[in-house]
């Protein structure tokens, strides 16, 4: 009795144990099926231009407020995706970056190991977009995380310097016609299209000599194998002849030593023929030896000019990539980089110093046809508080900024008021490289954020607007990268 006691306990447990199993399986497969329901909502909030084909993006803006990255080439938006930024206390910067960094595959060193593929990093200490989930809501601390399938698609077609825009609520690039003081500089680009076509020129020449010196090369060694033939011969013969002059001398017998003299005269016969063969192989060599010095010399001459050349088109085509000019009512201050290096810094003067002028970016985005002007757009930013006043303290917004505040982020009168009360001597714009595709003008009442520095472009933080997730990072300048899952 006592042993089916126990069986019967066993089986129920067993029971038990299995009805929970089935329990938990059921709960699983219910979360599995929600976050695939979230995965494949996120996929399908995912948007692409169907209707014309795009070209390379010239910059990325994000929405804090929608949740949303859009990415934009020269003629309008391409893309378009969920986010989700950093959650509260952690919040993403809004501001002006540009990608200094790609890794397609990178795991967090600061919150356990997390998987953050196709990362494009935003600052050194750590902000960056990359794939990762999407709750619906800020979740992150402080990256920007997009659809995994997009953040890969976004990934190949971006290149580093790409302008990514972080903004409080839903900017969008409008295309301005005001005239913005930079433009294209003609002679600039003349000259530079008759150093790049120099330094074609010297290609072809330097590989003209080098097929001649090569061709050279050979007609010598084809020369040179008669005469190496009658010297070999030569080097034979006259060993045959030592050792027939050894035999001579110690010949024993008078019949022995006339053979070996008649052996001798006809090896010293055979000697002066190969000697005469070689002179005449010379002769006929000679002239090629001297043409191969000659047009080796010709060769290394031309390769030294052409890498002078190419060093030239070079350093002149680094000076056409894009420019970023950055103009600061806080510093008073103009500042300009170019392939991520400070190559000018200079007083400016701003009109009504005093009075917010906001935060723009111009977008350089292609030459007309006679190449002297530049189509531009312009992106407008507004912090989320008050503005303040060039002492640090806040400004009540103006009725201007007030009505632009009730009709959403401020347009093309504001950036023209903005470009308008910047005056740049001539004599300062001549000093600044042309503007190429892709260059940019930013004018802030805000200074350089102290994430600029070696190897990134300008970047900006609107400074009334969140920024834990930046400043939890600045608490350890040990801490590289990293995001929560």
């Amino acid at each position: 009795m006592m042993s089916g006691f126990s069986s019967l306990k066993s089986k129920q447990a067993w029971l038990r144990s299995a009805r929970l199993a089935v329990a938990g399986l059921a709960a699983l497969l219910v979360t599995a099926d929600q976050a695939g329901a979230r995965s494949r909502g996120n996929e399908r909030a995912v948007e692409a231009t169907e209707t014309r084909a795009s070209s390379e993006p010239i910059m990325a803006v994000v929405s804090l407020q929608k949740q949303r990255i859009t990415v934009y080439d020269a003629n309008g938006w391409i893309l378009r995706a969920p986010v989700s930024s950093g959650q509260r206390g952690r919040e993403t910067p809004a501001g002006i970056f540009s990608v200094i960094q790609k890794e397609a595959e990178h795991y967090s060193n600061l919150y356990d190991d997390a998987y953050m593929p196709h990362m494009q990093r935003l600052t050194w200490s750590g902000i960056a977009l990359h794939g990762g989930a999407l709750p619906g809501y800020p979740a992150s601390h402080g990256c920007i995380r997009m659809p995994f399938d997009f953040a890969a698609r976004l990934f190949d077609v971006t290149q580093l310097g790409l302008r990514v825009i972080v903004a409080p609520t839903d900017a969008a690039p409008t295309e301005i016609a005001y005239p913005i003081p930079f433009q294209p500089k003609p002679a600039d680009a003349d000259v530079a299209r008759a150093r790049i076509a120099e330094a074609d020129e010297a290609t072809r020449q330097a590989d003209q000599a080098r097929g001649a010196a090569g061709q050279a090369y050979r007609d010598a060694m084809q020369a040179m194998v008669p005469v190496r033939a009658a010297e070999n011969l030569k080097l034979r013969a006259e060993a045959q002849l030592a050792a027939v002059e050894a035999d001579i001398a110690a010949a024993n017998s008078a019949e022995t030593r006339q053979r070996a003299e008649g052996a001798k005269a006809e090896i010293a016969a055979r000697i002066l023929e190969l000697q005469g063969q070689r002179s005449a192989g010379m002769g006929e060599l000679q002239p090629k030896l001297d043409a191969l010095a000659a047009a080796r010399e010709r060769a290394l001459a031309a390769e030294t000019a052409r890498a002078a050349a190419a060093e030239v088109a070079r350093q002149f085509a680094r000076n056409r990539e894009p420019v970023s000019v950055l103009i600061s009512r806080k510093t008073q201050r103009i500042y300009v980089r170019q392939a991520s290096e400070p190559i000018l810094e200079e007083p400016v003067t701003i009109l009504d110093a005093d009075r917010p002028i906001g935060t723009y970016v111009f977008t350089a985005l292609e030459r007309s046809g006679d190449g002297l002007r530049m189509r531009w757009n312009v992106v407008a930013l507004e912090d989320t508080g008050k503005h303040r006043g060039t002492d640090g303290s806040r400004d009540e917004p103006s009725k201007d900024r007030r009505r632009d505040a009730q009709a959403g982020p401020p347009g093309q009168d504001g950036a023209k008021d903005a470009i308008a009360r910047i005056l740049i001597p001539q004599a300062l714009l001549d000093r600044i490289p042309e503007m190429s595709p892709r260059s940019s003008v930013i004018v802030t009442d805000e200074a350089l954020s102290a994430e600029t520095g070696k190897g990134t472009d300008f970047v900006v933080v609107l400074g009334d607007a969140p920024q834990g997730g930046i400043k939890f990072r600045r608490r350890s300048p040990a801490i590289q990268f990293g995001d929560a899952r």
